[in-house]
């Protein structure tokens, strides 16, 4: 029924879309297709578009209204600076808080992603990552740290195609380094582990499109920064 979806499963599906690139940059985003294309009233959407724009995946334009964000290729390094901060952080609070069911989690996650690493199985090898770098935020017992990291982490699916490593079973080596380090709840050795294990990583990131091509406010000045390989 129209009336009975929420606002925030709108919110989830317009955005795994735009994740996905179903919903490509610069499109606009018109809040009677939108309703027509999830099965609910303009409501919904409105807040929907509301909240994703507050993310950064959309944005305003004028006499356009609502369209996906076309994110430069300095906001995008920004991203990946960023959870070169966060992340670490969160490592250590982790240390500090983790629950006896959260190491079981991530103990678990450890041992498949060696297994699967062993046997070469790159997409089955992303989705274990992601779970452990979600447990592992979880398990920082933040909720404000956990939705930044979470929001982080999808912003860089966005942007980002990731390639499998060309050496899977040391990534999943830092993982485990990790994981026995918040296990004896020792936060400076998690923190330095995971900055460590996310440098080692930036090579496999790349940016899925160019920068846009933007009309740029010429009294502002042109930042020719870029994305890190």
């Amino acid at each position: 029924m129209r009336g009975h979806i929420s606002a925030h499963a709108v919110c989830t599906a317009i955005r795994e879309d735009i994740v996905s690139g179903a919903l490509a940059p610069g499109s606009r985003l018109i809040e009677e297709i939108l309703a027509a294309r999830y099965g609910v009233s303009r409501v919904p959407v409105r807040e929907a578009l509301r909240t994703l724009q507050s993310e950064g995946f959309v944005t305003t334009r004028h006499h356009a209204g609502a369209c996906v964000a076309e994110p430069t290729e300095q906001e995008a390094a920004d991203l990946l600076d960023i959870r070169a901060l966060l992340e670490p952080l969160g490592a250590a609070r982790a240390a500090a808080r983790r629950s006896p069911a959260h190491l079981k989690v991530l103990r678990g996650l450890v041992r498949l992603g060696r297994e699967r690493a062993r046997h070469g199985n790159p997409a089955d090898l992303r989705q274990l990552d992601g779970w452990f770098h979600e447990t592992l935020a979880q398990a920082a017992g933040s909720p404000s740290l956990t939705a930044l990291l979470t929001q982080l982490r999808r912003k860089i699916e966005w942007m980002y195609a990731v390639e499998p490593p060309t050496r899977a079973g040391e990534s999943w080596d830092d993982h485990g380094a990790v994981l026995d380090a918040v296990a004896r709840g020792d936060a400076e050795r998690a923190r330095t582990l995971m900055a460590a294990h996310i440098e080692r990583s930036l090579p496999v990131y790349r940016l899925r499109r160019p920068a846009k091509a933007e009309v740029r406010d010429p009294k502002r000045p042109v930042n020719t920064a870029r994305a890190r390989s």
